[in-house]
């Protein structure tokens, strides 16, 4: 089984996540941030990934400490569930649409970190939550998963539609990225030999 608990605690937040890659998409989310528990509702659902995000954060000031750490926590958490990532896929992809929307997510967990991100949001905000924190919360996957992530919103009105089909779509493609490749079994899926 690829598991894998981080605990972080700084003087901003506490939080716990625990992942399980080979579940079924059982989830408990307790962010702190509503609309952030239903993106990860997306990823867990949608990567068929048990999921359970615990946080306590300083969001009397703001929610951007929380959803960036939470980032950055999950990252730490599917570096060290995937291990040497021998028999991995590696790249994953998906378009999702939901209506008008429509994203795509490519995912190469390559050792390398970058996040390539155009979402091109039609307001602000989603009810209480800064979509600009949608990006912080990537920008903190990729720096701790050690992966290369595109985002692309490549058509949109509705901003809930547009965050919801990002966070769909990165979900999906995780779950091809992380699948065993039973062809190239016990194999690092680099010329280097290591990722």
């Amino acid at each position: 089984m690829r598991t894998a608990e981080i605990t972080r605690n700084t003087n901003e937040t506490r939080i716990r996540v625990a992942i399980n890659i080979d579940g079924t998409g059982a989830h408990k989310l307790q962010s702190g941030v509503p609309f952030l528990d239903h993106m990860l509702d997306q990823i867990a659902r949608h990567g068929v990934i048990d999921l359970d995000v615990y946080c306590e954060g300083d969001n009397h000031i703001d929610d951007h400490h929380s959803v960036e750490d939470i980032g950055i926590a999950l990252g730490q958490a599917f570096a060290k569930a995937i291990g040497n990532k021998a028999g991995l896929r590696r790249y994953g992809h998906a378009y999702v649409p939901l209506d008008e929307s429509l994203s795509r997510v490519v995912i190469d967990f390559s050792g390398r970190p970058g996040l390539f991100y155009d979402v091109p949001f039609t307001r602000a905000r989603i009810g209480q939550f800064d979509v600009d924190l949608a990006r912080e919360f990537f920008q903190g996957f990729v720096n701790h998963a050690m992966a290369t992530v595109h985002i692309d919103n490549l058509r949109g009105e509705n901003a809930h539609h547009q965050c919801e089909t990002v966070f769909k779509a990165f979900g999906r493609a995780l779950r091809m990225a992380l699948e065993h490749d039973p062809r190239n079994e016990g194999v690092v899926p680099s010329t280097k030999g290591v990722l």
